[in-house]
């Protein structure tokens, strides 16, 4: 157990903490867990029993979830804090209707001749749009991909394009909650009673999938459907499926394949974003990948707004007023966006992330090592890690998360690729560890060894 005290609350207090969490929509098909956050600086939290055996008593934790992978630069930290500060007393609330200098300087920043990814992404090629999420970032580069067979005038087919009704997903991809993106998953329990994709409609699209990492079977699929392919979708690490990181080459030669099939390419970095030891995943040895959309999201709000960023090509349109959003890159957000990618910078906070990867890597392989009944493989790189879990320990996910969290550390559990085609192996439940870019390696040390002391009271529960 992490260092514990009693906090006492009031009656009233833990009531209204309790009646404000069923109030809450559970998402999750279970019972809520029996803690509450009470305070947090850094990646450290103090939580709070309020279920069960020693109400009241509160300890400390490391979260090493990140926020869903969001908050980059963990809790109460001063750049962001700052940002929101010198926001709201001066950069005002206009829409993209009107210009913005904060919205102009961040963009000109990132894109700009001089820009900090005009490598990637120059200005004479690429624009920028602004959502409130990887969701609705990756809702937009559906519409941007479903689009690009119309003339937006008049509402019509290209010429050439009637017959390009197929978009290309991977098995075990994440790409959002939203409905329209359900079906760009292979899982059933999402996607059954919802609508679903069909070309028996006008202007119907179809989804594939395929086993992701596999070249052999991209070359076949594109062998087989290059006349029908849209534009096909992908997570450069596949974060759900289990950090599933492909084979070196592997995402050039699917780019390469769009390119000369005249197939999009669109780039879920949602995730992946600023936790790779680069901004971008979509990158190997011979550098920055090419793509036709990027979406970005989680991290680029410092863990203080959630906002999605769709980079795209300035030729791929929307139809005249179809894409106007109320939170399209607003001043305040771009205020955030702009101080904190200066601050990462300047901390460089990326190399951090590779130097953080590497101990990450040895501590999470030890504890595969030391725990074979609980984990059976680690993957990962920067500060995007899992630990994959056994059937056996599969079994009692909930109970292990609890014991974890029990004993000071805080993390999310991924539901892993699950049964995938062409003979590729089951990927069970995977524990992600996506600790915040400034998180030190005294830090991480102290996560591993209270994850260590978990594992072994839970491995006594399953052997």
């Amino acid at each position: 157990m992490s260092n514990t005290n009693t906090y006492n609350p009031s009656i009233a207090e833990l009531d209204s903490i309790l009646l404000g969490q069923k109030i809450h929509f559970n998402h999750y098909g279970n019972s809520k867990m029996p803690f509450a956050c009470l305070s947090a600086k850094g990646i450290s939290q103090t939580f709070i029993k309020i279920d069960g055996e020693n109400i009241g008593e509160t300890f400390d934790v490391f979260d090493v979830s990140g926020g869903y992978g969001s908050a980059c630069l963990g809790a109460s930290h001063p750049v962001p804090k700052q940002a929101l500060i010198r926001a709201v007393e001066n950069v005002g609330y206009v829409t993209d209707e009107i210009a913005s200098k904060e919205r102009s300087q961040l963009l000109v920043n990132l894109l700009g001749p001089n820009g900090l990814w005009n490598q990637y992404f120059p200005e004479s090629r690429y624009r920028v749009s602004g959502r409130n999420s990887g969701s609705e970032g990756m809702e937009l580069a559906l519409r941007l991909i479903l689009e690009s067979r119309f003339d937006t005038r008049n509402l019509k087919y290209k010429p050439g394009l009637e017959e390009r009704n197929t978009i290309l997903a991977f098995e075990g991809a994440w790409h959002g909650w939203t409905s329209g993106l359900v079906p760009l998953l292979n899982r059933r329990h999402y996607r059954i009673g919802l609508p679903n994709t069909s070309t028996s409609e006008p202007y119907g699209v179809k989804i594939d999938h395929i086993p992701f990492g596999d070249s052999k079977v991209l070359e076949e699929y594109f062998q087989e459907k290059k006349d029908q392919l849209l534009a096909v979708i992908v997570e450069p690490i596949q974060g759900d499926a289990g950090i599933i990181i492909p084979p070196e080459g592997y995402l050039r030669h699917l780019s390469g394949l769009c390119q000369s099939n005249e197939t999009l390419l669109v780039a879920d970095e949602v995730l992946t974003f600023a936790k790779t030891g680069k901004y971008f995943a979509m990158n190997d040895k011979e550098g920055h990948i090419p793509t036709d959309i990027t979406v970005i999201g989680k991290s680029l709000g410092m863990g203080v707004l959630s906002t999605s960023m769709v980079i795209s090509r300035k030729d791929l349109t929307i139809r005249s007023s179809g894409g106007v959003s109320t939170s399209d890159l607003r001043p305040i957000t771009c205020a955030v966006i702009n101080d904190g990618i200066q601050f990462v910078e300047e901390a460089k906070l990326l190399s951090n992330a590779i130097e953080l990867g590497e101990y990450i890597k040895q501590l999470s392989a030890e504890l595969v090592l030391k725990f074979p009944d609980v984990y059976q493989e680690a993957r990962g790189i920067g500060v995007m890690h899992g630990i994959e879990l056994t059937e056996k320990s599969t079994a009692k996910l909930a109970e292990l998360r609890n014991c974890i969290i029990r004993n000071g550390v805080y993390v999310e559990f991924m539901a892993g690729a699950g049964r995938r085609s062409h003979g590729k192996r089951y990927i069970y439940p995977t524990m992600r560890i996506a600790p915040a870019l400034i998180s030190t390696k005294q830090e991480i040390q102290t996560v591993f060894e209270r994850l260590s002391t978990a594992s072994k009271e839970f491995e006594g529960v399953i052997i």
